[in-house]
């Protein structure tokens, strides 16, 4: 299929997203609902090789060439792609997980097309807390 990147991107800003480490948090991807019919969505980040974070179609997440980090950790909002919701749920954010992550829908017959392109930064740092209990020897 023929991606119409270069036109959708004149179109689509950037949203730029904080999170904490260790926090689940929402990319946002809402397409208009004018009766298309969306056959698949797909996550990327161009970055990462391979670059599929999420691809959804018929009814479930198909994990071949999906990058092993997100493996268990992400989903859709809305699994019946209704609503022209196709946000993407990313569980437990690492410092790894900061880049640039584009959606694309799939309609019937047609290209894909981009969405939403969302920058995410992940903020923090993994603190280890450890308390020391002392007894008294009497």
């Amino acid at each position: 299929a023929q991606v119409s990147d270069v036109h959708a991107q004149t179109m689509i800003g950037v949203e730029k997203i904080t999170a904490d480490l260790g926090e689940n948090v929402s990319l946002p991807c809402k397409a208009p609902n004018n009766n298309k019919t969306i056959t698949a969505v797909e996550w990327s980040r161009p970055d990462q090789d391979p670059d599929y974070v999420l691809f959804y179609q018929d009814g479930y997440i198909h994990p071949h060439n999906q990058h092993p980090s997100y493996q268990h950790r992400v989903d859709l909002q809305d699994k019946e792609l209704r609503d022209g919701n196709f946000s993407l749920i990313l569980k437990n954010v690492t410092k790894e997980d900061t880049g640039r992550y584009k959606c694309y829908v799939y309609e019937t017959g047609k290209t894909i097309e981009l969405i939403s392109i969302i920058d995410l930064e992940v903020h923090g740092e993994f603190v280890l807390r450890v308390q020391f209990v002392c007894h008294s020897a009497m």
